[in-house]
C-alpha cells in the first residue's frame, strides 16, 4: 500500500487540465467510427493531458486505423499507447496524450480473475509528463467488469509495480474507467491515499459519466495526490459528446502550488 504523499517541490503555482475519456473504439452512438470526432471533443475542452481508454489500432471494425496516433496527430500532442489485448490482427488498449514533454515509464497488464482466466485482459500505462519543470506521474487504466477481478487490479495498481514504485513520486494522477461506483471496494481502496477529484472540486454537482444517454453512473475517475489542488471538474454532456462515445469525458482544472 502506498503512503500518504507529501509535497516536495518549492512554492510555485502551475495551472493545468486533465481529461479522462473512454472513447468506445471511437464508435459513436450513431454507429459511425470517427477518431476525428473524438479529437473534436478533446480540442473543444483543450486539456493539457488526456487519458483515453478503449482505443483500436489496426482493427477491421475501425477501418484498420491507429486511433491513438490519428487523434494525437490531429491535436498536435505527443502520446504513448499500450495494448491491453490483441484482437484479430490488431491491438486494443489505453493511451496518454500530452501537450508537454512526455516520457513512457511503463505499460503493462493487470491481474485477471483468480479463477476465471478467460475474462478480457486489462492493462495500464504510466507516463511522466514534464509540466513546466515539475515531473507529474500519470497512470491511466481501464479495470475489468468482474468485482473480484477489479479488487485484484486495484491492489496491483497501489502495489510496488505502479503507484507504490519508488519512481512514482508525487505529484501523481491516476485516472480512467474503473467500472466501479463510489462506495465500492475499488473506490474505497484508492481514496485511502489519493483524493477523488470530484470530492475536491468546486462548482456544479458532478453527475455520472455512463451511459451517455442517461449518465446515472459515475465510473470514470480522476484520483490525485494531496499536493494537487482541484479547481473545477465536470462531465460534459453536449450534443457532440452524446454522439461521439458511450461515455462522457471527465475534465478537471488542476493546480500545483
Amino acid at each position: 500500500m502506498i503512503d500518504i504523499f507529501q509535497p516536495s517541490h518549492p512554492a510555485m503555482t502551475i495551472h493545468f487540465s486533465v481529461m479522462t475519456y473512454n472513447v468506445h473504439s471511437c464508435i459513436g452512438m450513431d454507429g459511425k467510427v470517427s477518431p476525428l470526432r473524438i479529437a473534436e471533443v478533446i480540442a473543444h475542452y483543450d486539456p493539457d493531458i488526456v487519458a483515453l481508454q478503449e482505443l483500436d489500432a489496426g482493427l477491421t471494425r475501425s477501418d484498420l486505423v491507429d486511433q491513438a496516433h490519428l487523434i494525437a496527430k490531429s491535436l498536435e500532442m505527443s502520446y504513448h499507447f499500450h495494448s491491453s489485448i490483441q484482437v484479430e490482427e490488431g491491438d486494443y488498449g489505453n493511451a496518454i496524450l500530452s501537450r508537454f514533454p512526455i516520457h513512457l515509464v511503463k505499460g503493462g497488464a493487470l491481474p485477471t480473475h483468480p479463477v476465471n482466466k478467460n475474462l478480457e485482459r486489462r492493462g495500464a500505462v504510466w507516463a511522466e509528463v514534464e509540466l513546466k519543470g515539475i515531473r507529474v506521474q500519470v497512470v491511466a487504466t481501464h479495470l475489468g467488469l468482474n468485482r473480484r477481478e477489479r479488487m485484484c487490479q486495484a491492489n496491483a495498481l497501489t502495489g510496488p509495480d505502479w503507484l507504490g514504485h519508488p519512481d512514482c513520486l508525487p505529484p501523481v494522477i491516476l485516472c480512467g474507467d474503473f467500472n466501479a461506483l463510489p462506495g465500492s471496494f475499488v473506490y474505497r481502496h484508492f481514496i485511502r491515499s489519493l483524493n477523488d477529484a470530484h470530492r475536491k472540486g468546486r462548482g456544479r454537482r458532478l453527475k455520472g459519466t455512463w451511459p451517455v444517454r442517461l449518465p446515472l453512473m459515475r465510473i470514470d475517475y480522476l484520483f490525485v495526490t494531496p499536493d494537487i489542488t482541484v479547481r473545477r471538474i465536470s462531465a460534459h454532456r453536449t450534443p457532440l459528446t452524446m454522439a461521439a462515445s458511450d461515455h462522457l469525458p471527465l475534465v478537471a482544472a488542476l493546480e500545483l502550488s
